[in-house]
């Protein structure tokens, strides 16, 4: 049975229910009220007759209880056909068109939010899905043929660059393990728009430095290898992502990356929960936080979780450019009382590289040496396995007069 049958079996018998409910509301019981009297009204009269018979009253008498009990039975049908022309039938309208109403929402609602036509997919199902996409991607370099014929027309280069890149390209050719020559070569074919270039010019990098390849270098490649691919996550940029992510979990590039890939194989659940993460520990100008931003109430609700935008905590840019125009005394009360609760909460349960840049900058405008001296200690604990969120803190932390 398909699901628009069982629905529609449902709301039949649903609705009879309700239809012999609002039946019985409105018809008298069998026991009660006015047939009840009627039967009570003849059964007098019949009485009255044997008493007669029996000579237990008089004729006269008899004659005045037929006229009161015919009266009574008289009154009784006026009063019954007024019931039956005016109560009755408005009393069963308003269920009906209740109960009209009703279905009519109810389908109007599904057809809106639902999805009809479609069969039910249980978990385990979206999850074969899942992998059925993944194992069906297109290889790096079928989606980089795909990506080039849709790509628009790149405007001629300088001529004279252009030869400079010719040269460049037969000197990388000819000395292959250059590790100036393949840097050069893939910054520049990026700089020109070959990204499938600048891939293969970045993937040799990274083979020929080995182990003594950074973080960036593997990061760079992923990125490189993305959008060589028009922006799809193909299994070789996979293997990319989690060689980056191995060295460096907090890699905001690979973890970007990761959770795009979650969202093209079907995962949106996955793509939530990296990129929620990557949201609390990215500054705000970090590249991809517009984009995850953008995104995040769509993924939530795929998800089936809810989502609200982080508030920013702490004195941010806007706070302390504001803070310049007050009085000094005005804006020192004001950056102390921001500083106050984010300097004890960086001190008791860390906090990401931009709330420490924050802390460090409002201390710089309070000239609070002393105690940016200290906080920027902290931070170099606290965030000894970020090396970008480090050198972020540490920018804040000179113009803070803390580091040169």
């Amino acid at each position: 049975m398909s699901f628009w049958d069982m629905t529609i079996a449902l709301a039949a018998a649903v609705a009879a229910i309700l239809v012999r409910s609002a039946v019985r509301a409105v018809q008298p019981a069998a026991d009660s009220g006015p047939h009840h009297d009627l039967v009570v009204y003849r059964g007098q009269l019949a009485e009255v007759d044997r008493d007669l018979e029996r000579g237990l009253i008089g004729s006269n008498d008899a004659a005045t209880l037929r006229t009161e009990i015919s009266r009574r039975i008289l009154d009784l049908d006026r009063a019954g056909s007024a019931a039956t022309a005016s109560a009755r039938p408005a009393s069963l309208a308003l269920p009906a068109i209740a109960l009209v109403a009703a279905i009519a929402l109810a389908y109007g609602l599904y057809d809106r939010l639902g999805a009809p036509g479609f069969p039910d997919l249980p978990h385990a199902e979206r999850i074969a899905n899942s992998e059925s996409i993944r194992a069906a991607r297109p290889t790096q370099a079928q989606a980089e043929l795909d990506a080039a014929a849709k790509a628009p027309k790149k405007p001629a280069p300088d001529p004279q660059f252009a030869d400079l890149m010719e040269k460049l390209r037969a000197a990388v050719a000819a000395r292959p393990t250059d590790e100036v020559g393949l840097r050069l070569l893939a910054k520049n074919e990026r700089t020109l728009g070959n990204v499938a270039a600048a891939a293969k010019a970045q993937g040799q990098l990274v083979t020929l430095l080995g182990d003594k390849a950074t973080v960036d270098d593997w990061a760079v490649l992923a990125d490189d290898l993305v959008y060589a691919a028009g922006g799809l996550v193909t299994a070789d940029a996979e293997k990319v992502l989690a060689e980056t992510l191995r060295r460096d979990p907090a890699n905001g590039t690979a973890r970007f990356y990761t959770g795009l890939m979650e969202a093209q194989t079907g995962r949106p659940d996955r793509t939530f929960t990296i990129w929620n993460a990557l949201l609390k520990d990215s500054p705000p100008q970090a590249p991809w936080v517009p984009y995850i931003e953008g995104q995040m109430e769509m993924l939530a609700a795929a998800a089936g979780t809810d989502w609200t935008p982080p508030d920013t905590k702490g004195p941010g840019a806007a706070d302390v450019a504001a803070a310049a125009n007050m009085s000094a005394g005005d804006r020192t009360e004001m950056i102390k009382g921001m500083v106050a609760g984010l300097e004890d909460r960086l001190k008791t349960q860390g906090g990401t590289p931009a709330e420490w840049a924050q802390l460090m900058t409002a201390l710089g405008v309070l000239k609070d040496t002393a105690r940016a001296k200290e906080m920027w200690a902290l931070a170099q604990t606290a965030l000894a396995n970020d090396p970008a969120g480090l050198e972020q803190v540490r920018a804040a932390a000179a113009t803070a007069g803390v580091t040169p």
